[in-house]
């Protein structure tokens, strides 16, 4: 079967508190999506979704784009990348315009957009995302398209994304240090929203809890977008820390035995098995646990509380955040939980007994060329980075001539602009 061709190329990086993730991604002339290549690496320099070192952060950066690039055998010169702390906060604004009964048209809605974008307020926040969420005709919601409808008032309710600027400026400080350009800052939620929901949940409702490293964001996505959500302080690292802290251990030893034999769920038998804190060829590394037996093994059952403790404090703090998004399940809503502390064994039957309604576990589309590896919950908002770059989804202030952005390049940068252009279009 010939290679069909590539006519878009998009490369995305994930900088998380415990791996930086890269993948480059291509778009065929049929519009089938291909990844062609991945890496990823431990993270540095990054906690809670913040800068804190910005050499080893783009050292991590560096190292993990130049895995993707050796894996797809090809180069990008920018990227899209995901903002998963930073403040990370979002608002509806609401607004309508008279219509007066008659048809509306695309410069009507044009209008509407525009008028929309005067109305976002910041309050000294960044704003990563402008998007509209809801058309409403005469009050009206569910409205996809009002194009060719009727009405006395047509209104839109934009979905405003917001972050605090200066770790967002740190982030793409410490791209462009590792010599990329960024495409755009995209908030993780939507991103892992357009690789682990599908159309029908996104349009009839369903919450989606990304548990990364150290940050869990908890969104609610309905008419088909992202309507609201909360980012909650807490992270698989911190349940790796509390294993390492109760049993005296160091961290390398409770992430092994958290991944290795870690559950949310406990069994009759956990008593009575022991697992060793080590694994093989590392049985003189690191401590030996307290309360382990003269081979440094503990009971399964000591493990299990330790880690169900953990995500008991961490449902809690999801059902809190659900609540004032409007989520609930007594109308059957569901949620989605993804990133890498949803990889966690049984962590969607405990959460499904903790919140009182249906939970499955979301991972990346089975995308043509994505790695077995990169096809967890912890790839999935990488892989939606792309998904989300190949859409490139309506943003308000990217609406009419008077709002066009304009840059002045000189020297290097301009040579280099120009050089870029000519191997795109010839």
């Amino acid at each position: 079967m010939a290679t069909p061709r590539i006519a878009r190329v998009f490369g995305a990086v994930n900088i998380g508190s415990f791996r930086v993730s890269a993948m480059i991604m291509g778009v065929t002339e049929t519009g089938e999506m291909i990844v062609l290549g991945s890496g990823h690496r431990e993270s540095r320099g990054i906690k809670r979704g913040y800068v804190t070192d910005i050499a080893a952060a783009t050292y991590a950066i560096r190292d993990a784009v130049e895995r993707a690039e050796k894996n797809a055998g090809t180069s990008v010169s920018s990227v899209w990348i995901a903002c998963a702390g930073a403040g990370l906060s979002s608002a509806i604004s609401k607004v309508e315009i008279d219509i007066g009964g008659r048809r509306i048209e695309e410069e009507d809605i044009e209008q509407l957009l525009v008028a929309a974008r005067e109305t976002i307020d910041p309050d000294g926040r960044m704003v990563l995302h402008a998007l509209p969420a809801h058309y409403t005709l005469d009050g009206a919601h569910g409205v996809a398209n009002p194009k060719g409808l009727h009405a006395e008032a047509l209104g839109v309710d934009i979905h405003v994304m917001l972050a605090e600027g200066a770790p967002v400026k740190n982030l793409i400080e410490a791209v462009q240090n590792a010599h990329l350009d960024v495409e755009a800052v995209v908030a993780a939620p939507l991103a892992a929203g357009y690789a682990c929901l599908t159309s029908e949940e996104r349009e009839l409702g369903v919450a989606l809890v990304e548990i990364g490293g150290e940050v869990t964001n908890v969104s609610v996505h309905a008419g088909d977008m992202l309507a609201g959500m909360k980012t909650i302080q807490f992270g698989s690292n911190d349940i790796t820390d509390a294993i390492a802290s109760a049993l005296g251990i160091r961290r390398f030893q409770a992430e092994r035995l958290k991944c290795v034999a870690g559950s949310a769920i406990a069994s009759p038998s956990d008593h009575r098995e022991m697992i060793p804190v080590n694994g093989p060829g590392d049985e003189n590394a690191g401590p030996i646990a307290r309360g382990a037996d003269d081979r440094n093994r503990i009971p399964r059952s000591e493990l299990v509380s330790i880690v169900t403790g953990q995500l008991s404090q961490l449902t809690d703090e999801i059902g809190r955040a659900l609540k004032p998004l409007g989520f609930s399940a007594r109308r059957g809503g569901q949620i989605v939980l993804t990133g890498g502390g949803a990889e966690l064994a049984g962590i969607a039957e405990f959460a499904q007994s903790a919140l009182g309604c249906s939970v499955r576990v979301g991972k990346p589309p089975a995308l043509r060329g994505l790695p077995e590896a990169h096809s967890v919950p912890g790839f999935a908002t990488l892989a939606g980075l792309c998904l989300y770059a190949a859409d490139d989804p309506v943003d308000i202030r990217s609406i009419g001539p008077s709002y066009q952005q304009t840059t002045r390049y000189s020297g290097v940068e301009l040579a280099n602009r120009v050089w870029r252009a000519v191997k795109e279009y010839f």
